[in-house]
């Protein structure tokens, strides 16, 4: 198959969609189709284009079998209304004429946030006549509104319009959770038009390592130390505070150690929290080279997922795969009747604590560190159920086949007709 992604993020952007993104191409690639990938400037999560590909209108590149093709986009550090908007209507038009530069695709793969570009989807798959395959990864614009991102209501009324016109254009729409299709079949979209697909894990890449010897831990000066670990991003909707507020509670045990990694910018305003708190035992460290994240990994005993109280109930961290994948316990603070805690239960890979309480997590920690055994019981079922449930390989046969019979009906139809 012939087959275009449009995704606003990829290689090299370490973290979100970019990975996921970049696996599934070049898995696609390496099964013997051929991708061509529609995206933007590297520009997440630094919220500037990267060094070397400032003052380019358009660039194309060649990664690992995949076509990559770059437009410019607006984006600013500062995040307002003014700068998104700007971003969403670079995006959708400089996109659009670098898709109109290469083949013809049999398939249009589009992962959304964010909402804007499905117009010029829709258009390309009109030009060429080639089915949508829409990749929700997320639910816009019901998630931003939900935690107070979007609050005027015309822009939230064109946000509705452009989700429907992306429901109604799509041939076949896939989810990440269940959460996801309930709130899809309340909106009125037929089940037979959604396909829940979890996002997946490279088990093989992120997997367990022993801790000694471990560079993550020997830098920080955390041998010997219990580490619990929180890596991603650090926005509205996760209160890290939290974590430095346990954190505070658990000065009086030396031997637990917590390390927040995320977004310098993020931690410059949690630094200044941890002095507040005098919470000697947090450590802020920038992101890591992708490269060495199964290391970093490794280095901990627990891994966090948090979220705010008022995240909406659909959300599904993609951090939940990874971590159960590295084989480490997870302590998730997150609302006991969400999507991310029914992930976390069915693993077996770990406790759900009530979000945004700082008393019940520092118990949840202290309860792991005084019970190796169990830290070590819940890691192992985490990792077996990442190996049934999100191996890559297993999920890309299962995106394969959806590309697939989306492009064999539409073969189908053309020859009825």
């Amino acid at each position: 198959m012939r087959i275009l992604i449009y995704s606003y993020n990829y290689h090299p952007e370490p973290i979100g969609i970019a990975p996921l993104m970049t696996e599934l191409a070049e898995g696609l690639v390496k099964r013997g189709h051929q991708v061509r990938v529609i995206t933007a400037m590297p520009w997440y999560p630094s919220g500037e284009i990267s060094q070397e590909y400032r003052g380019k209108l358009y660039l194309t590149e060649e990664r690992n079998g995949v076509q990559i093709q770059r437009c410019h986009v607006w984006i600013r550090p500062k995040r307002n209304l003014i700068n998104r908007v700007l971003f969403e209507l670079s995006f959708v038009f400089l996109s659009f004429f670098q898709a109109l530069r290469g083949w013809r695709p049999d398939v249009i793969f589009l992962t959304i946030p964010g909402l804007p570009v499905c117009v010029p989807a829709a258009i390309l798959s009109w030009l060429y006549r080639s089915p949508i395959i829409l990749n929700l990864q997320d639910i816009l614009p019901d998630a931003a509104v939900h935690v107070g991102l979007i609050s005027n209501k015309k822009i939230i009324r064109v946000f509705q319009f452009l989700e429907s016109f992306a429901y109604k254009n799509a041939t076949k729409i896939s989810v990440i959770a269940d959460g996801f299709t309930k709130n899809l079949i309340r909106k009125g979209v037929s089940n037979d038009k959604i396909v829940e697909i979890p996002n997946w894990v490279d088990v093989d890449f992120i997997k367990p390592l022993p801790q000694e010897n471990n560079f993550f831990r020997r830098e920080n000066n955390l041998e010997g130390k219990f580490v619990v670990l929180y890596s991603g991003n650090i926005a509205l909707t996760q209160p890290l505070e939290i974590l430095i507020d346990a954190a505070a509670q658990l000065l009086d045990i030396p031997q637990i150690a917590v390390v927040i990694v995320g977004k310098e910018a993020a931690l410059e305003r949690l630094e200044k929290y941890r002095q507040t708190k005098k919470a000697d035992n947090v450590i802020l460290k920038p992101f890591q080279p992708r490269n060495k994240l199964p290391e970093m990994l490794a280095a901990s005993d627990v891994g966090m997922v948090m979220q705010k109280g008022n995240v909406i109930a659909f959300n599904m961290p993609s951090k939940i795969q990874v971590l159960l994948a590295s084989g480490r316990a997870i302590i998730a603070s997150v609302a006991a009747a969400g999507t991310a805690a029914r992930a976390i239960k069915r693993s077996g890979g770990g406790i759900v604590i009530p979000p945004e309480d700082s008393e019940a997590l520092a118990q949840a920690i202290i309860k792991l560190y005084s019970n190796p055994d169990l830290v070590a019981h819940l890691g192992k079922q985490g990792r077996q159920y990442a190996i049934q449930n999100y191996d890559f390989g297993l999920i890309l046969d299962r995106y394969e086949n959806l590309l697939d019979s989306v492009v064999q009906t539409l073969k189908g139809k053309h020859q009825f007709l």
